[in-house]
């Protein structure tokens, strides 16, 4: 006969479900979320059990759209609200707007503005939602902590006045973040914020405590390129550390204290390294306008204690400009030189197939937005077009094709089924599941 110690009532079992059920509330919510750049894991794809597509709607339902000034930070959805960037009155300006009706929740400056001979003057770095405290960097290198509920400011650090960054300038030999502004996207990871500063004075990375701003260590004198760093293992037995593509290369330093584990340098012009870095099965995938897409393989040496970095393997011809790629079921999709969609398997850095037509503009200005939802690809081109295209390495074909948006250099966000987007002069919601 059990103890009274194992006997459940029907009434504890109740208190227990009621006690469990907001938290799994919580969870499905969360599960549906594209908070940051590149979604929930900076990967590129969707949620893991969101939404899946089949097919695409030959008119998608507008859930609403709003006017919206310039910019080329991408929306991010978390909780009931949708946050974005834009350009107001000249200065960059943070929105929080209800995620079903696009009601403004509130809005705060962040900055002044940052203007070069690309765009329209506006901010350009995606912001990160976690919890409730949303990371929102200017282009000028102003880094704030600000509360989701109301806008109101934890914290905030400025690269220029804290770490003697040098300011952006679209002029003579300046490159990365110097000459196109501070727009590598942070990431939280536990009680860390992982920032590129930039700073030749030993703060290329620096790392913040997520609910302070206070600094828990800095490490490299690397510049800041374009690219957002990411958090990796590359053996579920080793430390966890960032990976970064710096105006000086691609790096992996340890989470915990910043140390140096390993660097392959690749310098370039102007420094335009904008990739995000995909790891995937122990390769780490970069390239640039200038650099061919290479895939690395990190490893430690027992022998030294420190890390081997060989090049696995290079694809010559596939340069990457300033869109990022995704991998699914270990081949890397994205936008090529000749305006091209590509397929690359990891293992070996092979094409398998490449198909033209997805941009318009010149490879110099060619811009292609990828999102992973299940085996399928969502491709958003720079004039509006979005195509679903299986992620199936034996070919190329379509499983549908609309107009979504006008004219635009930006990653949408997808979460429960829904796209949103912005474009030169608005902000959308599109309804893509019945």
């Amino acid at each position: 006969m059990p103890s009274a110690a194992h006997v459940r009532s029907p009434w504890r079992l109740i208190k227990v479900a009621a006690w469990l059920l907001p938290g799994m509330l919580c969870a499905s919510i969360a599960a549906a979320d594209w908070p940051g750049w590149r979604g929930p894991s900076r990967d590129g794809h969707s949620a893991v059990g969101g939404s899946a597509l089949s097919g695409l709607p030959s008119e998608p339902r507008r859930v609403w759209r709003i006017k919206i000034g310039d910019g080329l930070a991408s929306p991010v959805v978390a909780g009931s609200h949708v946050y974005y960037l834009d350009a107001q009155d000249t200065k960059e300006t943070v929105h929080a707007i209800n995620r079903d009706t696009a009601e403004e929740v509130w809005k705060v400056t962040l900055d002044d503005g940052f203007k070069n001979g690309q765009t329209a003057p506006g901010p350009r770095c995606t912001p990160l939602v976690d919890g409730d405290r949303i990371y929102v960097q200017s282009c000028r290198g102003e880094l704030q902590c600000l509360a989701t509920t109301d806008g109101q400011l934890r914290w905030r650090v400025n690269f220029l006045r804290d770490f003697q960054s040098d300011p952006p300038a679209e002029a003579g030999v300046n490159k990365g973040a110097q000459r196109h502004g501070f727009t590598a996207a942070p990431w939280v990871e536990g009680n860390k914020l992982i920032a590129l500063v930039g700073d030749k004075h030993g703060a290329g990375v620096v790392c913040f405590d997520k609910l302070t701003g206070k600094v828990l260590w800095k490490s490299q004198n690397d510049r800041a390129a374009n690219a957002a760093p990411i958090v990796t293992r590359f053996a579920a037995t080793e430390l966890r550390q960032i990976v970064a593509f710096t105006v000086e290369g691609l790096i992996g330093v340890n989470l915990d204290n910043g140390a140096l584990l390993w660097r392959v340098p690749i310098t370039t012009t102007y420094g335009r390294h904008v990739m995000t870095p995909v790891v995937v099965d122990g390769i780490v995938m970069v390239a640039s306008k200038e650099e061919n897409l290479i895939g690395v393989s990190p490893v430690p040496d027992p022998i030294t204690g420190g890390w081997n970095v060989p090049i696995a393997w290079e694809a010559k011809g596939v340069l990457v400009n300033f869109s990022s790629p995704v991998a699914v079921n270990g081949h890397l999709y994205g936008l090529g030189p000749e305006r091209n969609l590509f397929c690359v398997e990891v293992k070996t850095g092979a094409v398998k197939w490449s198909k033209g037509g997805f941009a318009t503009q010149s490879a110099e200005k060619s811009h292609l937005a990828l999102v992973a939802v299940g085996r399928n690809l969502l491709a958003l081109t720079e004039t509006g077009e979005l195509v679903l295209v299986p992620a199936d390495p034996t070919g190329y074909r379509e499983l549908g094709r609309t107009q979504a948006c006008g004219s635009n250099w930006c990653n949408p966000a997808y979460a429960d089924g829904r796209l949103y987007l912005r474009d030169a002069k608005e902000l959308s919601c599109l309804q893509l599941t019945p």
